[in-house]
């Protein structure tokens, strides 16, 4: 997973009306019963299908760490689908997205400004257009650095030009070193 698909995801995940599944025999018989069986559950997870069965059945309940972060992150993955999308609906048509990160941020102008990178920490409310153009891309299964070039774009037209009102000769704007990155719907 890249940081940007772990970002959305963890601010779909904070509209869930239910906590997910916690414990490993709970998270396991979950997963059966969207999958519809325990070998479909056994090679998505990469174990046996008789591990499966005894997960279901509470006679292991200690999974290791490897498998226990698969397991949460398949739970994560297909928990409240619904609510997921409504979420995703709204960010995307009425109310936008907030994305907060520290990066290496630079732009490319005309010359005799100043478009030496820096690195900067910016909170800043993207317009639902933004919110849909980086949501639609992750369901497209765009990878990380298209997803960047999408939030770049967005921090350009927003925070740098303003909607319009300054900047107007700005040309691109580099997104680089990201040492935090963290949407909020």
């Amino acid at each position: 997973m890249s940081l940007f698909d772990d970002g959305l995801d963890a601010a779909v995940q904070k509209a869930f009306t239910r906590p997910a599944p916690k414990s490993a025999p709970a998270q396991m018989r979950y997963l059966v019963k969207q999958l519809k069986s325990t070998k479909a559950v056994a090679q998505m997870l990469r174990i046996s299908q008789r591990t499966v069965e005894r997960y279901v059945k509470d006679q292991i309940t200690k999974p290791r760490p490897d498998l226990a972060a698969r397991l949460e992150r398949e739970v994560k993955k297909r928990w409240q689908p619904q609510i997921r999308a409504k979420a995703r609906r709204k960010a995307a048509t009425t109310d936008g997205i907030v994305i907060d990160t520290r990066a290496r941020i630079g732009y490319t102008a005309p010359i005799g400004s100043t478009d030496e990178a820096r690195l900067r920490h910016l909170t800043v409310a993207l317009p639902p257009q933004h919110a849909a153009r980086l949501f639609d891309a992750q369901q497209q299964g765009a990878p990380e650095q298209r997803l960047r070039e999408i939030a770049a774009e967005a921090l350009k037209e927003v925070y740098f030009q303003d909607g319009g009102r300054r900047a107007g000769a700005l040309e691109e704007v580099r997104f680089t070193d990201i040492e935090h990155l963290e949407f909020d719907l």
